[in-house]
């Protein structure tokens, strides 16, 4: 594959069989229910069906449907484990690999793009790409002074790629919802092609991702690879060796598990309070982890970050508002939860919402936070989606008149898929920590730190 986009035709005709393929589903459910098939298995297999296809075909692109396919990758763990289970290693690839470019066109582009005399700036350089992805792929080499380096490059015509995939996804979003319960896709699809331009812009992420690296040096738990070289559309960075996130997700050992899960809470919430920046594409395909000492455990592991084409510029850290809310609803203030998210927009001006109702709609929300330490499950997951997603459950009914301002759009959906992955690791950790630590306006007003909470400590969540 030479170019990115093929013919706009092809991918628009691609990504058009979706709308297609459900129409035909819905009408074999229908003579399913008329053959006497119970509702709720035709359900579930018109949802199997239509998640089938639509991964395949995000698989079989890249561009924009590339970059939604992985985004919608981390809500796996909220589907039903009968109908996760046939897909779950589809999904997966989609974090980590694509079909690469030809090498011809990478000589071709690295001309193009670093000069003719690109090859001087490298001792070696493997023309066998290490990993592809939705807008650029990844080749090893060493730099002129000896470092090992990973050569991002992009794909060409990836801006109108990624421009008419997420317009065609945009689209069919009502005929892609129910294949993530509990998930809106229609903003998922808006928000990714608001941040076309940044992701295509390698100057903006070589700058993010050196004031990362800067910032965590010698950090314990995080390493950010330093920036070696940028220029038009090739970002030069330090090699990472590692364990891909997404082997500890499928053979990792329980220890493993929680310490991964507690490096990548940790990540979400410091980086912002350090750096000022929220890193905006957490899937699995973006993290490794580095062994410490042979025999030091894995308290020794640290989290190794790439990838940060999408950030949140969040000078102050992350708003107050969210910590101030939390530690509230911990202390089963509903008058003051309402107050707060009245007074930043999350409930529109002339909206009328039940004070309790709201404390009640978010109280398994806050649930990981009310315990020193948490067990994130795909069940719980899954059962926090059913709730949402459910028309009978006041749940739903109230989440439709809640409102999402724009300031909050990629902080929501930041911390949604964390939560996603954490459960994909099924790892135990330590939030409330993480929070008191890091997160602006929780722990304020909290006597040795401790907090007011409408759970037991002894008990647990009820």
């Amino acid at each position: 594959m030479s170019e990115l986009p093929r013919k706009a035709v092809t991918r628009t005709a691609k990504l058009a069989t979706l709308p297609l393929g459900f129409a035909g589903r819905a009408t074999w459910g229908l003579g399913r229910r008329i053959g006497g098939a119970s509702a709720e298995l035709v359900g579930r297999e018109v949802q199997q069906r239509t998640a089938e296809q639509l991964f395949k075909v995000l698989g079989e692109l890249k561009g924009g449907a590339m970059k939604f396919g992985q985004a919608l990758s981390v809500f796996e763990s909220a589907l039903p484990e009968e109908l996760a289970g046939p897909y779950r290693a589809a999904l997966t690839r989609l974090q980590e690999a694509a079909p690469p470019m030809p090498v011809a066109t990478v000589r071709g582009l690295l001309a193009e793009r670093l000069g003719e005399d690109w090859r001087k700036l490298f001792r070696s350089f493997d023309e066998e790409p290490a990993a592809a992805a939705s807008i650029g792929q990844v080749h090893r080499a060493v730099w002129h002074d000896g470092r090992a380096v990973a050569v991002k490059v992009q794909y060409p015509g990836a801006g109108r790629a990624l421009l008419g995939d997420l317009a065609q996804l945009g689209r069919v979003a009502r005929v892609l919802g129910p294949v993530v319960p509990g998930i809106d896709i229609k903003p998922l699809v808006a928000e990714l092609r608001e941040r076309v331009a940044e992701e295509l812009d390698y100057g903006l992420e070589a700058a993010a991702q050196q004031a990362h690296a800067e910032e965590f040096a010698g950090d314990p738990d995080v390493f950010v690879p330093r920036v070696v070289h940028q220029g038009p559309e090739v970002l030069v960075s330090e090699w990472v060796e590692g364990v891909p996130l997404a082997e500890v997700i499928a053979s990792g050992t329980p220890e493993q598990r929680d310490r991964a899960g507690q490096l990548l809470a940790h990540f979400l919430f410091c980086g912002p309070a350090r750096t000022g920046l929220l890193h905006a594409d957490p899937h699995p395909g973006n993290f490794r982890l580095l062994p410490g000492d042979e025999g030091g455990g894995e308290e020794g592991w640290r989290l190794a970050v790439l990838d940060f084409g999408t950030v949140d510029r969040l000078p102050g850290g992350l708003p107050p508002i969210i910590g101030r809310s939390l530690r509230l609803g911990l202390g089963d203030d509903a008058e003051e939860v309402h107050a707060s998210l009245r007074a930043e927009g999350f409930i529109r001006e002339k909206v009328e919402l039940d004070e309790r109702a709201v404390l009640e709609f978010l109280r398994p929300m806050i649930e990981p936070a009310s315990v020193d330490e948490f067990g994130f499950t795909r069940e719980w997951l899954r059962g926090q989606a059913a709730r949402i997603a459910d028309p009978r459950s006041p749940a739903h009914h109230l989440g439709r008149k809640l409102n999402l301002p724009p300031a909050y759009l990629l902080i929501h959906r930041v911390t949604l898929s964390t939560i996603g992955v954490l459960c994909q690791l099924g790892a135990r950790v330590r939030l409330r920590e993480e929070l008191e630590n890091w997160l602006p306006g929780f722990a304020a007003d909290c006597p040795e730190g401790e907090l007011p909470g409408f759970w037991a400590e002894d008990e647990g969540p009820a």
